[in-house]
């Protein structure tokens, strides 16, 4: 029987892999907080992480595979160290944020790192997943690091990849605020990804890969999601200078436009997959992912108060404004 253990998962990508095991025969214990409802068939271990205890449940049994998603360096080390000898392979879920530069466009995995977290620093989230690829390898000889992109499909969290989708099908044959921005966007399917790290793990991948898919220039994104939606009404392009000085946000959160990024990030959006697309890693059509999404944006209700972009009501007001504003011609 093959024994996988999944630390932290019990979330939204984390329940995905583990139910992929589960199919697989495997049996599958999650080490988490309890908060949420895992997959079913996986055996929950309730531990707090930060507790010195919390790998006692689990640091006398052996692993064919340990998958570790944590973004705190000192939850992975502590982890690494209570479970040394008794993982043959274990995956760690790290993220493209680890790269120093966005200025280079299609940078591999051997692109630069920015410096890795140190204690005290509880907002650095890049060197903090620096700090925790350097932590895991202490779980195991094999390890495999996979660096995601941006995640997305059906039931994302941080709703910043659907808001477009959504905002779309929402305004029906009225006009959308976009920005006016020669960016790109690349994402992967959360389940492109789920499956790429079971079956990684199940071969006992040993590298490194980022995980990643096609660059789109955001234009093209944008009319993909627009046509999918059924959306009629007029695109409104903004600079960035005027959405800036009415406080609208890049990438992400309240009061912004998701997937917009600085124009001084050209590389961002870019990295290369030849790695993971050479170690097996699948990138299904932007198309279907988009129409997964926008399936499950109507599903949840596509005029919802959401985490991420402009409320309807903020971006009508930000449409008079523009109209009110913008220099003649434009």
């Amino acid at each position: 029987m093959t024994r996988i253990l999944i630390l932290s998962g019990t979330g939204w990508l984390g329940s995905r892999i583990a139910q992929r095991w589960v199919d697989r025969g495997a049996e599958v214990t999650s080490l988490a907080r309890g908060h949420r409802h895992g997959a079913d068939g996986v055996e929950l271990v309730v531990a707090d992480r930060d507790a010195p205890d919390a790998y006692r449940a689990v640091q006398e049994r052996d692993w064919d595979e340990v998958i570790d998603v944590s973004s705190d360096p000192v939850q992975v080390g502590a982890a690494a160290d209570a479970l040394a000898g008794r993982a043959a392979h274990a995956t760690y879920v790290s993220s493209v944020s680890v790269y120093a530069g966005a200025d280079e466009e299609d940078a591999d995995e051997t692109a630069e790192l920015v410096p890795a977290w140190t204690d005290g620093d509880e907002d650095d989230y890049a060197g903090a997943k620096v700090a925790a690829e350097r932590a895991v390898t202490g779980y195991a000889a094999r390890v495999a690091i996979v660096r995601p992109g941006l995640i997305v499909g059906p039931g994302d969290p941080t709703e910043r990849f659907g808001y477009w989708p959504a905002r779309f099908a929402a305004a029906a044959d009225g006009p959308v605020l976009v920005p006016q921005t020669a960016g790109r966007v690349q994402v992967i399917d959360v389940d492109d990804l789920a499956d790429f790290i079971v079956t990684g793990g199940a071969r006992a991948f040993d590298g490194i890969v980022n995980a990643v898919g096609e660059s789109h220039p955001i234009a093209e994104f944008l009319t993909l999601l627009r046509d999918l939606a059924g959306h009629t009404g007029d695109l409104r392009e903004a600079p960035a200078d005027w959405l800036g000085r009415h406080g609208v946000a890049h990438w992400m959160g309240p009061r912004s436009l998701p997937l917009w990024l600085p124009d001084d990030m050209p590389g961002f959006a870019t990295r290369s997959n030849a790695a993971y697309r050479a170690a097996g890693g699948r990138i299904r059509p932007l198309a279907e992912t988009a129409a997964r999404v926008l399936a499950d944006e109507r599903t949840r209700g596509v005029a919802r108060t959401r985490g991420s972009g402009l409320e309807r009501s903020e971006e009508l007001d930000l449409l008079r404004m523009w109209e009110a504003e913008r220099p003649t011609g434009v």
